[in-house]
């Protein structure tokens, strides 16, 4: 971590060097600069997937200003729970797609103006230092197998562009006041700088909270969960010459959160760095470098079975973790034939320091794990345009390395070692690749097909980190392999006047040596990794079984005429693992968490004054909380809505509303029967201010 510090520091410097700086570049007299704050176009290969965008407009007025809402507007995408960041668990957190779930860990790639997202440590989602208001657009492409964006993309990737200069342009800010005494803020400020731009954004949401267990199993240890997130960004563009433009991204953010309980507090912080170079000229290309830091904990309790107290079992009050990387494109041929080819590399380290058997409230043992990975890749993708058809081929082969994973477990009191395991370095070769061809029948209706293999490398986390959830524990595995997906895909797309558009996909995908969390025991007892596991709680452990298999449809349509907006979207996906061994229990069964359909539709107007309004519905069907089926989440169709009515031409007022019909939205059950419920509902009144 001092190595990473350092690094940060430094990056950090020269970011705020420049932007700090006026823009470097020179002006010829009568040479026209326009900067966007964007990377290259995407590539002709990208058409033949199945690709959803949401908009400017659709970022800057969320009912709940959180991007994991948001993103719930594309049906297939998921989270391991249901709850938003507000209340969950962050390592709950990760994203997929077409029901490549069954683990905390994302299977979606997602990455901020192309650098990728995910906790270097855990795999998940930090979702909090992701305001929408500060983002421009949202492309979620099904399907797995990127070559240009690194390997990571099992169910698909999300690509978050920063907003650009005429969005952020002038002084603004919000302010809300909502349900269980929550306050949710947000100021921006765009500036010119020279010929390129400045924006400076802050963000901060806080609130009381509302009591996870559901009212009828609630004893004197349950109460409401709080949470205090907050995030600043800073970005700088500038061009260096007409067709050259410096990207400079410099941002933090933190996290307080409570489950429920005493004894559930957790807490996370990180700052990003990242500079891009973007050029347009004759030659195209893209290299951009980053670093991202980490720090993670969190309490654990386990409640008496009367839940009348919640007595600390895990204490890991130390999970810090850097992840760093870089990429390079460079596009030697465009137009009708495209060629990308170019090289990326990323590198984690990180460790989890816990105490743990606890004894009258004090620890009696500690632990140490953790480890490093690194990947470097390189790839290449031809897209060519030839009249009515579309075909692109591509490929990237990767090295990988597990190295230096070690566990060491002690006594507090008298340091003896109880553990000292150094795991053997590992390592090898990824071969992936995508294909597909694009046929345009008639003006208004195309035709495509799709192929891919995609890879993702086991987290830290999941190699070296245990974690528990209310009495079930689940330990790590040090020898797990990468999970491969191979998947097909065929759809049609009708736009049979303008603004409309008609989509329809059908996929079929089978992830090989999916990590899943495999249920091994019951407590009471003591069991490997994790220590004491209490009546009622589940032993498990993550492990590879040998492959989930995902079969279905995503039908997507929207419409826009004047000021109406219509959008709606369906996603049936029939999961199912197959395993054998240890794991053979699973075989034939839904993974965890994955919803076999999925909806979402929303109606919006937009008004030339700024007044605007939208619904929003949203369904899932019934999931398993469990990997062996034996717990059932109910579905749940919930409503969003927001207006804004403007009072003056740069004061406007609003009102919001979260679970409009208070759905109870059941986001997770406990091994001893413990229901926990998502958001409920939830109404804000605020003031929107534009200079």
């Amino acid at each position: 971590m001092v190595y990473a510090r350092g690094v940060t520091r430094s990056l950090a410097a020269f970011l705020l060097i420049g932007l700090a700086s006026p823009a470097s570049g020179q002006t010829a007299p009568g040479e026209t600069i326009i900067v966007t704050g964007r990377g290259l176009e995407p590539g002709r290969g990208e058409t033949l997937f199945n690709v959803t965008t949401i908009g400017r407009e659709r970022l800057a007025h969320s009912p709940s200003n959180r991007l994991e809402d948001v993103l719930r507007d594309v049906p297939g995408f998921q989270q391991f729970r249901r709850s938003d960041a507000r209340s969950a668990n962050p390592t709950s957190q990760g994203a997929t797609l077409r029901a490549l779930g069954g683990n905390a860990s994302s299977r979606a790639l997602l990455i901020l103006d192309g650098v990728p997202q995910t906790d270097p440590f855990g795999g998940w989602i930090s979702w909090p230092a992701y305001d929408p208001r500060r983002l421009g657009e949202v492309r979620v492409v099904r399907g797995g197998g990127t070559g240009a964006n690194g390997p990571g993309a099992l169910a698909g990737t999300i690509e978050l562009s920063s907003a650009p200069p005429e969005a952020l342009e002038g002084h603004s800010g919000r302010i809300a006041y909502g349900s269980r005494d929550s306050v949710d803020g947000f100021a921006s400020a765009g500036l010119p700088l020279g010929s390129g731009f400045l924006s400076l954004s802050g963000n901060w949401a806080q609130g009381d909270g509302f009591v996870p267990v559901i009212a009828a199993q609630r004893g004197a240890a349950d109460r409401p969960a709080p949470y205090r997130q907050g995030s600043v960004a800073a970005r700088m563009v500038t061009p260096v010459s007409g067709a050259l433009e410096l990207q400079a991204n410099l941002s933090a953010f933190t996290d307080s959160r409570e489950r429920g309980t005493a004894n559930s507090d957790i807490e996370t912080r990180g700052a990003d760095a990242s500079l891009r170079l973007v050029g347009r000229g004759s030659l195209p290309f893209s290299a951009v470098a980053y670093v991202q830091v980490r720090d993670f904990s969190n309490l654990f309790a386990s409640v008496e079975d009367d839940r009348s107290a919640a007595n600390l079992v895990l204490d890991q009050y130390s999970v810090p973790s850097t992840g760093l990387g870089a990429r390079f494109e460079l596009r030697p041929i465009t137009g009708t034939t495209e060629l990308r080819i170019g090289a990326d590399w990323r590198e984690t380290v990180g460790r989890t320091q816990e105490l743990y058997l606890f004894e009258n409230g004090a620890p009696q043992r500690g632990r140490v794990a953790g480890g490093r990975t690194r990947t470097i890749g390189t790839f290449a993708e031809l897209g060519v345009e030839r009249g009515d058809l579309t075909f692109s081929a591509g490929a990237r082969i990767d090295r990988w390395r597990i190295e230096e994973g070690r566990l060491r477990e002690r006594v507090l009191a008298t340091g003896a070692p109880i553990t000292e395991t150094d795991f053997a370095d590992r390592g090898g070769w990824e071969a992936t690749g995508r294909a597909g061809i694009g046929w345009q029948l008639a003006e208004p209706l195309t035709v495509r097909a799709a192929a891919y293999r995609g890879w993702r490398l086991p987290t830290l986390n999941e190699l070296f980190r245990p974690f528990r959830v209310g009495a079930d524990a689940t330990a790590a595995n040090a020898d797990l392999s990468p999970e491969r997906v191979d998947g097909v895909e065929a759809g049609v797309e009708l736009r049979p006047a303008a603004g409309a558009r008609i989509g329809l996909t059908l996929f079929a995908n089978r992830l090989d040596e999916a990590i899943s969390n495999v249920t091994l025991g019951e407590g009471p007892g003591v069991f490997p990794g994790v220590g004491f596991v209490g009546a009622g709680g589940q032993y498990r452990q993550r492990r590879n079984v040998d492959a989930v298999t995902s079969r279905g449809v995503e039908l997507d349509a929207s419409v826009a005429s004047g000021p109406w907006r219509l959008s709606a979207g369906y996603s049936l996906a029939d999961a199912e693992i197959r395993a054998d061994g240890a794991a053979a229990p699973l075989d034939g069964l839904r993974p965890a968490q994955a919803p076999r359909h999925s909806a979402a539709a929303s109606i919006a107007w937009e008004g030339r004054s700024g007044a605007y309004g939208s619904v929003s519905a949203r369904y899932t069907s019934s999931q398993y909380e469990d990997d062996l089926n034996s717990q059932r989440l109910p579905d749940a169709l919930t409503f969003d809505a927001i207006a804004v009515l403007p009072l003056t031409p740069q004061i406007a007022i609003e009102a919001r509303a979260e679970n409009l019909t208070g759905e109870r939205v059941v986001a997770g059950i406990s091994g001893a029967g413990i229901v926990e419920r998502g958001t409920p509902r939830t109404l804000w009144l605020g003031l929107r201010l534009q200079n």
